[in-house]
């Protein structure tokens, strides 16, 4: 006998079986069907009996589906106490071990956009993205916040992304102890906002890397910074191309880092 778990996300849409949950999802992003298993999904994740993990990928496949029910439960952890969260620590990143939940929900949000337009649901994807960059300064994203945000997304979160910046610097200055890497983060962050002001992403990222910044730091930094086209982009990516290391000045230099892509898993120095 199958589990509910199997129905609605170890089964694709011609039902065929599936090990992973994830083509289930994202095939449901163009299906029409998907609609069918959102009820079933939402009792999933209500059901407290039910396993952490299934309950966790209930949940990242509502936000995917711009699903009131999963844009509210990520909302309310992150009003509430975003580690009190039933799913809290069963998905961790590879580097520090740390919860990388909210990065999930991130990029699930980001990618339900066009759902949302089509359910109605814009207002609480905008306000749940909100909510999540609220929380950079606190949790970590596994390298899911900067890098997937989209443009639109970056201008709505602007007052938010300023204000997670300022919290974790001073956090930072003030010797705090993070269970993530903070400062390669909020990089990402203030990098992303390259996308709509150039001038205030040249400065949030300025302001970060007066703070001693490890080479991960800078690493992160050179992608956004190799964007900018303005005086002041110029100069600090002068700044980086003296502090960097051979892979800073490659992605500065406009020529394709090693592997085709900008590397986001460097480890920590």
């Amino acid at each position: 006998m199958t589990t509910a778990y199997e129905r609605l996300l170890g089964t694709d849409f011609e039902g065929a079986p599936t090990g992973d949950p994830y083509e289930v999802i994202w095939e449901g992003e163009d299906h029409p069907a998907h609609r069918d298993r959102v009820p079933g999904l939402t009792a999933l994740l209500d059901d407290p009996d039910a396993g952490c993990g299934e309950r966790l990928m209930a949940l990242i496949a509502l936000v995917h589906w711009a699903e009131p029910a999963g844009y509210g439960a990520v909302l309310e952890a992150a009003a509430t106490d975003p580690r009190a969260a039933f799913w809290y620590g069963w998905e961790t990143d590879r580097w520090f071990s740390a919860d990388r939940s909210y990065g999930l929900f991130c990029e699930a949000a980001v990618r339900s956009a066009e759902l949302a337009a089509e359910k109605g649901t814009s207002e609480l994807r905008a306000a749940t993205l909100r909510a999540l960059v609220g929380l950079a300064d606190r949790e970590g994203f596994d390298d899911r916040l900067g890098d997937c945000l989209d443009t639109a997304s970056v201008r709505d979160c602007l007052p938010g992304i300023r204000a997670a910046v300022d919290r974790g610097l001073a956090g930072m200055r003030a010797g705090e102890r993070y269970h993530f890497d903070v400062e390669t983060q909020l990089v990402g962050l203030a990098g992303a906002v390259t996308l709509v002001d150039e001038e205030l992403a040249v400065e949030l990222l300025r302001t970060l890397l007066d703070n001693a910044p490890s080479g991960r730091a800078l690493r992160h930094a050179a992608g956004p910074v190799s964007r900018c086209q303005g005086p002041s982009g110029r100069a600090l990516a002068d700044r980086l191309r003296d502090a960097g290391d051979d892979y800073v000045r490659e992605v500065l230099g406009d020529r394709e880092p090693a592997g085709g892509v900008f590397r986001t898993d460097v480890q920590a120095e």
